[in-house]
């Protein structure tokens, strides 16, 4: 097993010199940790004393305590060094230049899900924009991409679909670290701010988490552990059903089911999907939260057995269009809202797309909705080379 260092790390290993002196806003939440799980504010409130001016939380809160999507939080004092947090999922989402006075560069050591529907980006985008607006310099501290940085997968989003789940025309499995998103938010998708990245040592892009030697802490409550984050670029189009995805249980995102899931004929037609690199297992749960409280969901545990050719978003069409093919009086779409959209259909922000949506509703071969955005993911890898930092 490697041992990858992460940005943090590397800027407390090395300071650069215009560190020095420099009012400094942090952006984090509890998985910003060394490791050694000491946290990026206590790491460089030690390494610079009085540097911390002012911290930031993204969606889920700055203690990651919030569960669900669209249930914010406030602004706080942090308790040990008695500075603002400002919320970025609460009365707002785009940070306000106010909260950028007292700072001259925001530091971003936030752990992504390599994922295009996971809103820290977003959050890291909007952020980029007052910065630039405000002329203070944002500085990524990079992380590792948990699903790799090798492959690319999924359609890219129809700008029609813009939301907090997707506001770039990228793929579901981007294939980029957080530092390289910026950069390409930056470079290619015109935000334009002062910008300044601390790449990690050692990273390769066929890496998955488990092979960095670094420990896993939960980004958000909903990603738990690594298994978790590896399923969720195709398991979390469940979201826009009224299928479970294992939310208010251990395994979110892994187990997906409904009381509705019934019949051992019926399910037994999930074992013909093709999911490459996995196992689909049989199983019941009980949700204590979220869709079906209470209640018994017939369903399916995922286990990745091969990560270098599991396909997390082609197997989740699959097991989507194998719910809407066998419980079609049952399987229903999920009304908005959804993450601040109130007219457009959860699935369809998601998918990034109402065709797609459409195509697979209609039982066309998911192989040939995958061979129409081909060459999308051909022109996104030809467009990215120049943003990527590792080989």
């Amino acid at each position: 097993m490697d041992c990858v260092q992460t940005g943090l790390e590397q800027l407390l290993a090395d300071p650069p010199a215009w560190i020095r002196g420099r009012r400094l806003g942090l952006l984090c939440n509890p998985a910003s940790v060394d490791r050694r799980f000491h946290h990026a504010r206590d790491r460089l409130t030690h390494r610079f004393p009085g540097a911390l001016r002012a911290l930031f939380s993204p969606q889920h809160g700055f203690f990651a305590e919030k569960q669900d999507n669209m249930i914010e939080s406030a602004d706080l004092t942090d308790p040990v060094l008695g500075i603002p947090v400002f919320s970025l999922y609460g009365a707002t989402r785009i940070p306000q230049p106010e909260m950028f006075d007292d700072i001259d560069c925001l530091l971003v050591d936030l752990q992504d899900a390599g994922t295009r529907v996971y809103t820290f980006i977003y959050t890291l985008s909007y952020c980029m924009e007052t910065a630039r607006n405000c002329g203070r310099q944002v500085v990524v501290l990079d992380r590792p991409n948990p699903v790799g940085g090798a492959a690319v997968e999924g359609n890219l989003l129809n700008p029609d679909y813009r939301s907090f789940v997707g506001r770039f025309p990228i793929p579901m499995r981007h294939g980029l670290t957080i530092a390289e998103l910026a950069r390409l938010f930056n470079t290619r998708f015109g935000i334009g701010c002062d910008l300044d990245v601390v790449p990690m040592a050692g990273w390769k892009r066929a890496m998955m988490f488990a092979d960095t030697g670094l420990p896993w802490v939960a980004p958000s409550p909903n990603l738990p552990t690594p298994a978790a984050a590896m399923v969720y670029p195709g398991q979390v189009l469940w979201e826009g059903t009224n299928v479970s995805e294992g939310r208010g249980t251990t395994q979110p995102f892994e187990l997906f089911g409904a009381p509705f899931f019934d019949g051992s004929r019926r399910r037994a037609e999930f074992h013909q999907v093709p999911l490459h690199g996995a196992i689909l297992r049989p199983a019941a749960f009980e949700p204590t939260s979220n869709k079906w409280q209470g209640r018994c969901c017939h369903g399916f545990q995922i286990h990745v057995t091969d990560p270098a050719r599991y396909a997390p978003y082609a197997a989740t069409l699959h097991l989507l269009q194998a719910a809407i093919r066998h419980y079609p009086q049952e399987f229903a779409w999920r009304p908005p809202p959804y993450e601040y959209e109130y007219e457009k259909w959860p699935i369809d922000l998601l998918i990034g797309d109402s065709s797609i949506r459409q195509r697979v509703e209609n039982l066309e071969p998911i192989e040939h909705i995958e061979a129409s955005w081909h060459a999308q993911l051909e022109d996104f890898k030809a467009m990215t080379r120049d943003v990527r930092l590792y080989p």
